[in-house]
């Protein structure tokens, strides 16, 4: 099964394929040999059958193996089409390392009506429904205003999500029959101000930007942070954090040009994270770090490929 599977991805990318992407990682910093590495590709495509549009997309190891049926990881296909004014679309995705069970995502959306319904499901030795949930739109004196009452079938729990958004303001209300939770942002242009508040919880946000300096301030009862991003030329920017447990850490981003850029994020005694994007390439390596000794590292190297 897990065969037919890999092949039936792989022969219909023949009727439209994006860019195979290829990506090898090195992990807790084993750099000696292939059991160091960890190369996988991914490859999606797309195509029509009369009135359904199809998607499709597979992840697989890529080393070499007698055992072919053990390479792919994940596989995922989408089928979309229109049923008497909404849009249906089915999407099943299996994760070929990981038990029997395929999820399936079945959505209904109704643009006259301003309606969407979705069902998410498991396929194995049976069906099981896992989920359903409806979000329901109104246009009120230009706000707009949506509910999504959303019900699981395994906990048996109910809950619905009513959002308000006129632009500058956005209220987003949670409730179910134990818990309450809201959140609420307001834009002032060079401010944002956000609050989230439950009856565990208050959270308040600040955000604000002048000239060539933006600080986010996050506090709650509990934790506090702030960040401040200095823009220091038009390539360079510099972004320390601080928290009220004396945590420290230092971001440094440097554009390169060409959509390229270079992220470093230090965290003393803690970890190094350097994040490379240089076209098609993109680089992550992750150090720990005690002291100033480094312990172990983890790289993974990404890049689209054209055949």
């Amino acid at each position: 099964m897990k065969l037919s599977l890999a092949v039936l991805a792989l022969a219909a990318s023949s009727a439209y394929a994006g860019k195979p992407q290829l990506s090898i990682s090195v992990r807790d910093g084993n750099f000696d040999g292939l059991d160091g590495l960890d190369p996988s590709i991914s490859w999606e495509g797309s195509s029509n059958s009369g009135d359904v549009d199809l998607s499709y997309g597979i992840e697989a190891a890529a080393r070499p193996t007698s055992d072919i049926a053990s390479l792919p990881r994940n596989v995922w296909g989408k089928a979309s089409t229109n049923v008497a004014g909404w849009g249906v679309s089915a999407r099943a995705e299996r994760n070929m390392q990981e038990g029997d069970d395929t999820g399936v995502e079945v959505d209904l959306d109704n643009e006259d009506a301003d309606l969407s319904v979705r069902m998410v499901a498991s396929a194995g030795d049976g069906f099981s429904v896992n989920r359903v949930e409806a979000t329901k739109g109104l246009d009120i004196d230009g706000a707009r205003v949506t509910i999504n009452p959303r019900y699981d079938m395994g906990s048996e729990e109910a809950d619905v999500v009513v959002s308000y958004d006129n632009g500058d303001t956005n209220v987003q209300l949670t409730a179910s029959a134990d818990s309450q939770e809201v959140e609420a942002t307001h834009n002032m242009g060079d401010t944002i101000v956000g609050v989230k508040a439950s009856a565990d919880n208050q959270e308040v946000t600040l955000d604000h930007t002048m000239d060539k300096t933006n600080i986010k301030l996050t506090a709650s009862a509990e934790n506090q942070e702030v960040t401040v991003r200095q823009q220091l030329d038009d390539n360079n920017s510099i972004a320390p954090t601080i928290n009220n447990s004396g945590d420290i850490s230092v971001a440094w981003e440097r554009t390169l040009g060409d959509d390229s850029s270079l992220t470093a994020t230090l965290k003393p005694n803690d970890s190094l994270d350097v994040e490379w994007n240089d076209g098609d390439w993109t680089a992550n390596v992750n150090c720990g770090l005690d002291g100033v000794n480094v312990d172990g590292a983890n790289v993974h190297i990404k890049r689209d490929i054209a055949f």
